[in-house]
């Protein structure tokens, strides 16, 4: 592996489109079965045009690509807020960039910004993470 350095770019993570059966499986997995995300009648009767994707389902996406690139204890912090709605259909790609080396408790961490945003590149999530290097 290359060292990793301020500006070091995280490879992304660019996934399918979001599906109606994405949804089911995540509901599944995660336990959350809020019918906003499956159920199209309810979804419309919140005035929405569909339903759409889970928050956290692209959370765990962000966290898939900070595994994919350093091993899941050399997570030290992870966190977002949450910038706009996942349609279906909408494909998400996750990408980061290291932004800041600091030591903390004789560990070298990096710094890293992250993000999950659209095809048009609208952010859906914006975030950081601490990652032991």
């Amino acid at each position: 592996m290359s060292e990793i350095i301020v500006g070091s770019v995280i490879p992304s993570l660019a996934l399918p489109p979001i599906s109606r059966t994405t949804l089911a499986l995540y509901a599944g997995a995660s336990g959350d079965h809020n019918p906003i995300h499956i159920d199209i009648d309810f979804a419309k009767k919140a005035g929405m045009p569909d339903v759409f994707a889970h928050g956290m389902l692209s959370m765990a996406y962000l966290g898939r690509m900070l595994t994919n690139w350093q091993p899941q204890s050399q997570l030290r912090k992870f966190g977002n807020r949450f910038a706009t709605i996942t349609q279906l259909r909408d494909v998400i790609t996750c990408s980061g960039t290291v932004v800041e080396l600091i030591e903390h408790n004789g560990e070298t961490l990096a710094r890293c910004e992250i993000q999950a945003a659209k095809a048009d590149g609208e952010q859906t999530l914006v975030g950081e993470a601490l990652v032991a290097l």
